[in-house]
């Protein structure tokens, strides 16, 4: 990117336009390299012009919500990164409920709580936004993001927005491939009715399970590999001995084997190589093929 495309971009965008930014400041796992522009649109007009102004300049282009469920490559992101922090509008209407790609899932989950609205509850404590929920169909203890989608409203390549119902987004266990090369701005659900008090109950009791079983002190993406059917990948990591597994700063958790902790001063290259040995590890005392569920950004050796 030169000089010219970066004064475009901070005319265009202001305090909201960063250059060369550090991984570390955008994603949980606070690794990983710096974003050549990071960009933080405050509507859906401004993400549009940024996407279109990224193909008329043949710039990469991507967008992410918290940061969570991705490693960043130590080599950095060329091109354009922007981030829905903005995109947090949050409407609740009935039983019905309208999200930015930009909320916080968990504050989507308290908020239905707080209205009597059931069906994400035990979703709480997601560290992701609705964008990135919805991208991956997200969910734990028996509740996923789809199971109370109604639509998604998503931009195409050719900066066209659609809106598309639940039974037209092909989806499954931690996938979503009739999203794929398309940019989420908002989602729409409906929740079953049901009474604040049981439902703020079970988020509490949800919560306090992630606090004592999932290591929430240090900096991790969430679980690192899918669930294989008919097991759980923390078990099968933990008994082939590799809970507390490191690597340079990156750390199997010893608290939750399916989790890799940046246990201080790690680089993306450490997460990496540490996910490869688990895999590797596993391969050859199990048999089984642990699948990566969280996204790679850049190059990686």
């Amino acid at each position: 990117m030169d000089s010219a495309e970066e004064e475009s971009l901070k005319d265009k965008f202001g305090p909201f336009c960063f250059f060369n930014e550090p991984a570390a400041n955008f994603t949980t796992y606070r690794a990983g390299g710096r974003a050549a522009a990071l960009v933080k649109p405050g509507n859906t007009r401004e993400l549009l012009w940024l996407w279109r102004w990224c193909l008329g300049k043949k710039l990469p282009f991507r967008i992410l919500g918290r940061g969570s469920n991705v490693l960043v490559s130590d080599k950095g992101l060329p091109g354009v990164t922007a981030l829905t922090g903005r995109l947090a509008c949050l409407e609740l209407s009935g039983n019905a409920v309208k999200a930015g790609a930009g909320v916080l899932w968990d504050d989507l989950a308290r908020a239905c709580a707080e209205k009597g609205l059931g069906g994400c509850e035990k979703s709480s404590g997601i560290p992701g936004t609705v964008g990135g929920a919805v991208r991956m169909n997200a969910g734990a203890y028996g509740q996923e993001t789809f199971d109370r989608l109604i639509s998604v409203e998503a931009m195409n390549a050719e900066g066209r927005v659609l809106t598309l119902k639940k039974d037209q987004i092909a989806h499954g266990y931690r996938v979503v491939p009739g999203l794929e090369n398309l940019i989420i701005i908002s989602a729409s659900f409906e929740f079953e009715p049901g009474l604040a008090a049981e439902l703020l109950a079970e988020r509490a009791r949800v919560l306090a399970k992630r606090a004592e079983k999932q290591p929430l002190d240090y900096p991790s993406a969430g679980s690192v590999f899918k669930r294989p059917v008919g097991d759980y990948a923390s078990r099968i990591i933990d008994a082939c001995g590799l809970k507390g597994l490191k690597i340079g700063g990156a750390q199997v958790s010893p608290k939750h084997a399916g989790f890799i902790i940046n246990s201080g001063g790690a680089a993306a290259a450490d997460i990496y190589r540490l996910i490869r040995k688990v895999q590797a590890e596993v391969k050859v005392k199990t048999g089984v093929e642990l699948e990566l569920e969280q996204a790679l950004l850049g190059e990686f050796d």
